[in-house]
Parts: structure tokens; C-alpha cells; sequence
């Protein structure tokens, strides 16, 4: 039995030299699946395990000595490396403040996004964690202004089609049927969005993707964790400040392009390989604006569970 994504539909293989396995046991009490066991002093793979391999790979990242090594579910021994040091990663403070300077930023020069930059920037995000490994995460990217123009007009294009969806005899039919919230999330969001959007193409201004000379959409697939493109697209963004560039994340078109005949060809031609339950654009440029203040946030709350008296 194996835990099936698009990428692997097969449980890893588990291989142990037990001539180098010491029996220490670390790779049994890292391992979730209980794939592993030790027996007569040396660690075994076990006859009891949930799902089968996921190939997470911390049972061989773990072994001091080598002596595990998974294969399949994309992972092999050629994956391993060796994790910086201590001193090489950011500090808490250094982190606060890669955090704190991050700002939305729609305004860019006309200087492109030089190629290794993008490298760099998927490079980082793969490392994100995810609901299931092998990564269900899939990135569609625009990497010129020209490219980003063209799926913003297409797109808008798109939503001219589509302006029922906010009518006012749409809304009132779906007001018995979904949540006050949903309705006013239609009225007073999607419906000027949409109008902004498609006005403003028309006049030449791209307010859907900026005219960024980089654009990431990513997305995942039906086996995906839904958190899992969002928390890609999250890291993309940290690096690509780290390496000097403004980003902005857009949540706004990936839940126009789930549904319908319309939408599954828009996806065709953008090589948008599935439908998602969640997705995000992030855009990437080199800003035309500086900010040398920023802004306190907060969450709605933070409730720290209390113990009920018995």
C-alpha cells in the first residue's frame, strides 16, 4: 500500500546495510510510518507499517553511518547533502528583519529579472515543507513583462465571459445557499474586482498582474495538501527578498480558473496541468519604490488553551 500523489504512485524502498547499522535506533524514532523497527540489535524494516514508505527521507538523513538508503517516490542517496551549519543560518533577528522589511510591491523598473535570480528563487522554495512528499506542487512561470501582459489580457479577456458570476440575479439566486460571508465577499470583492480588472485592461493599465517582469503561479493538483503551493509561494517570495526584489503575492485569479469548460481551456493554454483547491500568484521585479517605514500587523486573536477545572 503506498500514499498516492502525481508523482508517485508506489511506496519508497527501504534498503539497510546492516553491516554499518550500529542499532542506535534514531532512524525507528524519526520514522512516522513505523517502517522501521529494531530487531536483534539492528534496525529492520517492519511488517507493521500504516501507509508504506512516503519517502521523507529522515530515516537516511538521520543515520550517522550510512547504512539506510530510499529509493523511489522521487528520492534516492544522491539527494542527501550536507546541512549548513549553525552558524551559517539566519538568526532570529536577522530573520525579524528579512520579515519586516518584506513589503507588497506592485510598482517595478523596467530592469528584467535576470535568470539565475529565478533559479535561485525556485531553488528555495523547493526546500518548503509539504502535506506529502514527493512535492505536489506545480509552478506555471511568465518570465517577461510581455509574457505577463499577454496572460493578463487573456485572462481579462476571460472574465468578460464571466461576469455573471457577480450579477445581481446570480447573487440573489445563491443567497439561499451559501453563507452571509459568501455573499458579501461577491458584492463588495469580486464584483468591482472584476470591473477593475477588465476596465483597466481596456484602457491599457494591467492591474491583474502589474506588468511584473516575473510572475510565479503556483498551484497544486487533486492528491496536493491544500496548504502546500501557498506555503512554496510564501518561501519564493522571502528569497526573492533576500536576493533584493520586490514581490507581491496575488491570491485573486487562481479561483476564477478552477470550474467550467471556459476555465479548463484558459488552464490548457497556460500548461496549468489540474484544477487546485488553493493557488497564488507571486510577481517579482526590481521595485521603483523605496519604503523606509513599515506597518504593526496582527492576528484576529491568539487564545492560549486554558485547563478546565474537574
Amino acid at each position: 500500500m503506498a500514499i498516492p500523489t502525481t508523482r508517485a504512485k508506489d511506496k519508497g524502498q527501504i534498503a539497510i546495510n546492516q553491516k554499518k547499522c550500529t542499532g542506535c535506533g534514531l532512524c525507528v524514532s524519526v520514522c512516522k510510518d513505523f517502517s522501521l523497527v529494531i530487531k536483534d540489535g539492528l534496525a529492520t524494516t517492519s511488517e507493521t507499517e500504516v501507509f508504506g514508505c512516503i519517502g521523507c527521507g529522515h530515516c537516511m538523513a538521520i543515520c550517522p553511518t550510512g547504512a539506510i538508503t530510499i529509493n523511489g517516490r522521487e528520492i534516492s542517496p544522491d539527494d542527501l547533502f550536507t546541512l549548513p551549519s549553525a552558524s551559517e543560518a539566519a538568526h532570529y533577528e536577522n530573520l525579524l528583519a528579512l520579515l519586516q522589511r518584506r513589503r507588497s510591491i506592485r510598482e517595478y523598473t523596467t530592469e528584467p529579472v535576470d535568470p539565475s535570480l529565478t533559479d535561485r528563487i525556485l531553488k528555495a522554495a523547493a526546500t518548503a515543507p509539504m502535506g506529502l512528499p514527493p512535492s505536489d506542487v506545480h509552478v506555471m512561470i511568465l518570465d517577461t513583462p510581455q509574457k505577463v501582459r499577454q496572460f493578463a489580457a487573456d485572462f481579462c479577456q476571460y472574465l468578460e465571459t464571466m461576469k455573471w458570476i457577480a450579477s445581481r440575479w446570480f447573487l440573489a439566486l445563491m443567497r439561499p445557499f451559501w453563507s452571509k460571508s459568501n455573499d458579501e465577499l461577491f458584492k463588495k470583492f469580486v464584483r468591482p474586482l472584476i470591473s477593475i480588472y477588465t476596465e483597466g485592461m481596456k484602457k491599457g493599465d494591467n492591474l491583474v498582474l502589474y506588468d511584473a517582469p516575473l510572475a510565479m503561479y503556483f498551484y497544486g493538483s487533486p492528491y496536493a495538501d491544500p496548504a502546500d503551493p501557498l506555503i512554496a509561494a510564501t518561501y519564493a517570495m522571502l528569497a526573492a527578498e533576500s536576493l533584493g526584489l520586490g514581490t507581491c503575492m496575488l491570491g485573486a485569479v487562481h479561483p476564477m480558473i478552477q470550474n467550467g469548460r471556459k476555465a479548463a481551456s484558459f488552464r490548457k493554454k497556460y500548461n496549468i496541468r489540474y484544477t487546485s483547491r488553493e493557488g497564488v500568484f507571486v510577481i517579482f521585479g526590481h521595485p521603483a519604490v523605496k519604503y523606509s517605514k513599515g506597518v504593526n500587523r496582527s492576528f484576529a486573536a491568539v487564545d492560549f488553551y486554558k485547563e478546565q477545572n474537574k
